[in-house]
């Protein structure tokens, strides 16, 4: 194969299925004008599995260009229909795997794994430039007909397994509400005792309460941001002290402490202990951080002479959960159960509070 109409990659190659496949170090400038993404070029039979999420690309864009010198990247992995040659560098057992691949100008490639990290690599590219020397490994198999990239794909993705949110939150050093929210789970006893920092789901017989990811989501309904916005020093000791406060103000939560319920026990018949009474607690904690910032740890002490009973359907049922009995965790739950909250702390109701009371008398919710 001509050198001038090729491409050249120090390689490493190995054995999949008695089928040969070769690694290499590939430059990120390079990635866009490789692996171009043109729907129109790529077969219908694979077009429904390719087919980019747009909204994905700009995560990872901005994750790159804010990780400039911290930023970690897996393989993509791709079918190349063409000519390919693998030239050892020596003969000898221990180095005929290492070598130089050649692959024909006139390829057709197919990323079978990456697409949206070929397309991040891209647009970040634009913006720092300078990123066009470091290097990304890159899996390469030989698909002539790119016959068998559509099962590769089914295969590549198969077996994984996404993390959960929980998990994410546990391993994620960069933003601030996680940091903030395992500093809390760190410092507070009850929450350092009954927190499931892997799982997103309590199991009805677990010795846990609550997962990372309720303690999380419940600190965003607090100071009413999103993953990724900054979070000043008031904000951080406000959090602290609302957590301090909530857990020697819910009896329930100390009669687990002190072993006269059991976690259990609490889920079965307390919804204090469900991620929609924390969320909501979270929404009525920012509106009294807003509104009340001298004395709203007084209101949430009155939090312990709430009938928090699930046999309290007159005041949960409709709210915290269904006619079933089953819990019910989404938007409008949680904000129903955040009114009556507000309601039992003689906390006046906003407008929009006031309209959804009015749907819920009405039955039309």
């Amino acid at each position: 194969m001509e050198a001038n109409f090729s491409y050249s990659f120090p390689a490493l190659r190995g054995k999949q299925a008695n089928r040969e496949y070769y690694v290499v170090m590939c430059p990120l400038r390079l990635i866009p004008r490789i692996f171009l993404f043109d729907e129109e070029e790529i077969p219908p039979e694979h077009r429904s599995q390719r087919i980019l999420n747009k909204n994905r690309v700009p995560e990872i864009t901005n994750y790159i260009l804010e990780n400039i010198k911290d930023y970690v990247f897996s393989s993509l992995t791709a079918s190349v229909d063409g000519k390919m040659e693998f030239q050892p560098y020596s003969d000898e057992e221990h180095f005929k795997d290492l070598g130089k691949l050649v692959i024909s100008l006139d390829s057709k490639f197919l990323i079978n794994d990456g697409q949206h990290r070929r397309a991040a690599i891209e647009e970040a590219l634009k913006m720092a430039p300078e990123l066009g020397n470091e290097t990304i490994s890159v899996v390469f198999y030989n698909d002539k007909g790119l016959r068998k990239s559509q099962q590769m794909f089914a295969d590549l993705n198969r077996h994984a397994v996404n993390t959960t949110s929980s998990i994410g939150i546990l391993y994620d050093h960069r933003d601030q509400m996680a940091t903030l929210t395992k500093e809390v789970v760190n410092d507070i006893p009850l929450l350092e005792r009954y927190t499931d920092k892997e799982r997103v789901s309590i199991s009805k017989l677990s010795p846990k309460l609550f997962s990372l990811n309720n303690i999380f989501n419940t600190n965003c309904k607090l100071l009413n941001k999103r993953k990724g916005e900054l979070i000043s020093q008031q904000e951080k000791e406000f959090i602290m002290e609302f957590w301090l406060l909530i857990s020697e103000s819910i009896t329930e939560w100390q009669q687990v402490i002190r072993k006269e319920l059991t976690p259990t026990q609490l889920r079965s018949n307390y919804i204090v202990a469900h991620g929609v009474f924390l969320e909501a607690v979270g929404v009525v904690g920012y509106y009294l951080y807003q509104n009340y910032p001298t004395n709203w740890k007084e209101y949430i002490k009155k939090l312990s002479k709430v009938d928090w009973n699930r046999s309290n359907k007159k005041d949960w049922m409709g709210r915290a959960f269904g006619s079933t009995g089953r819990i019910n965790k989404n938007n409008q739950t949680i904000q129903l159960t955040a009114n009556l909250i507000k309601q039992k702390l003689s906390l006046p109701l906003l407008e929009h509070e006031i309209e959804m009371e009015e749907k819920l008398r009405s039955g039309d919710i």
